[in-house]
């Protein structure tokens, strides 16, 4: 993404051979009408115990840059979980770098009920990515909002773009980095910045690109 806001990104979630996914599914995907770009990346840290998940662990995920008429694919292989997010009504935050996107980390969020679903919202795009986004913690890049076409869990995504190829060690100080900052400019508690209180946290993680390919027709 690394310069642009993305109407959609559909991501796919498996623990298929990396080189079979790249093989066989990526030119289905990015063969499907206003699919723009795919990107496949390898899980850093799989199984991680520091947060909390709702959803399966996985060893690759597909990301799928589309335009907003984009449309999911009704029918995916059984190894495979799809989700399609459409882009909040908010911009990015960040710093866009002048290198490529190499590293993601994918946080994707829910409320406890759907009537806190704004306040969530808020607080996310207010207090949480607006405070890392003022930090510029090393190799973060944009921060972008999305959110789940299918309603449900999980009904939000933070996409964060990193210039690193091993964005691991760079998230793992980018929560110090923050509160750091919070502490000595906030006007908030560090605590309002790292948590919520509808907060569910559906998935966590890091990961390192593996491959790319444009659309060519």
């Amino acid at each position: 993404m690394e310069d642009r806001v993305t109407p959609v990104l559909y991501l796919e979630m498996t623990d298929r051979a990396v080189e079979r996914y790249a093989a066989e599914r990526v030119p289905d995907v990015l063969s499907l009408p206003g699919v723009q770009r795919a990107t496949w990346w390898a899980n850093c840290v799989p199984f991680r115990t520091d947060l909390p998940r709702t959803l399966p662990e996985f060893a690759i995920l597909g990301v799928y840059e589309a335009d907003a008429d984009f449309t999911a694919p009704d029918a995916i292989p059984e190894d495979i979980t799809g989700y399609c997010f459409d882009h909040y009504r908010r911009p990015g935050q960040g710093t866009i770098s002048d290198k490529p996107t190499l590293g993601l980390e994918l946080v994707l969020i829910s409320a406890q009920t759907p009537d806190q679903n704004q306040a969530l919202r808020d607080w996310g795009d207010f207090i949480h990515i607006r405070d890392i986004a003022a930090a510029s913690p090393d190799n973060f890049t944009m921060i972008t909002p999305y959110r789940n076409r299918a309603g449900g869990a999980p009904t939000f995504m933070h996409f964060y773009e990193l210039d690193t190829d091993d964005p691991e060690p760079a998230f793992r100080k980018m929560a110090p980095t923050t509160t750091a900052r919070i502490g000595a400019y906030g006007t908030h508690a560090k605590e309002q910045w790292w948590d919520h209180e509808s907060l569910v946290i559906d998935y966590v993680n890091t990961f390192r690109r593996l491959g790319v390919q444009d659309r060519t027709s």
